[in-house]
């Protein structure tokens, strides 16, 4: 039975992937920070949960030793993270430390944790969960944007490096969905001079997709076999990057300004 690790199983596109991955017949380790609080997936065979928070270094290290020594571990889903919406000013120092150590180092710290055990054996393959916000800029989104572009730039960088070990990386960048991304938003203290455009960018935003719908491009990036470092998921990501290679970036960043200035 093939095993997938799975990270930020709690809610939204990580439960989703967990789910499919079980009714495809995986064994599926399905890690988060709380894992008193699951009773879903506690309910499916052939599914081990574990406590993970992918901020806790030590914690990174002893979780994939130990599942490593006893699974033999395919696929590494690097799923974790969260999102502010909100102008850069309004953040704290903790709302932008918080975001870059969940949703970069996060991915990079597990993933470094990880890489001796497919060095070892020559197979392994990490799918990294970005955004379609890690491909063009968005106001209001800056930091979590920039946590996703950083993700797709390492990832690209590391799909080269590891290639020599038959080591794969792919990343999933996946357009608005119906998750808990952005439920942290009550640690942003909104301002008023960016009310109104915060509200204009929020209603810009196309329709969101499920979380399975998400899942099931995880699926296929882990199972395909393709030597393809990105894939697109959801309603509009495909659309949203196709647009921005189309006219080129500077013309994007100058459509949107349109779309949401005047």
């Amino acid at each position: 039975m093939k095993t997938v690790f799975i990270t930020g199983t709690s809610t939204g596109i990580g439960k989703a992937t967990a789910k499919l991955f079980q009714a495809k017949g995986w064994h599926v380790i399905a890690t988060m920070r709380t894992p008193e609080k699951e009773t879903e997936l506690r309910k499916l065979e052939n599914v081990t949960i574990l406590p993970l928070d992918v901020t806790d270094l030590a914690q990174i290290k002893d979780t994939v030793a130990n599942v490593m020594s006893t699974f033999d571990v395919g696929v590494v889903v690097n799923n974790a993270g969260y999102g502010l919406l909100g102008a850069l000013e309004e953040f704290t120092n903790e709302n932008i430390v918080r975001q870059v150590e969940t949703n970069f180092l996060g991915t990079v710290r597990v993933t470094q944790a990880f890489i001796p055990f497919f060095r070892k054996s020559q197979k392994g393959l990490f799918v990294n969960v970005t955004s379609i916000g890690g491909h063009t800029g968005f106001p209001f989104t800056s930091i979590y944007n920039g946590t996703k572009w950083a993700v797709e730039g390492w990832s690209e960088c590391l799909s080269i490096e590891l290639s020599m070990f038959n080591v794969g990386v792919k990343t999933v960048a996946p357009s608005s969905t119906h998750t808990e991304l952005f439920s942290h938003n009550a640690a942003v203290t909104a301002l008023p001079f960016y009310e109104a455009t915060e509200k204009k960018m929020v209603g810009m935003i196309k329709p969101a997709s499920a979380p399975e719908d998400i899942a099931r491009v995880i699926f296929e990036a882990s199972t395909d076999g393709k030597d393809q470092l990105r894939y697109f998921a959801g309603k509009s990501a495909q659309a949203i990057y196709d647009r921005r290679q189309e006219i080129g970036a500077e013309a994007s960043i100058k459509e949107i300004k349109k779309n949401l200035f005047q």
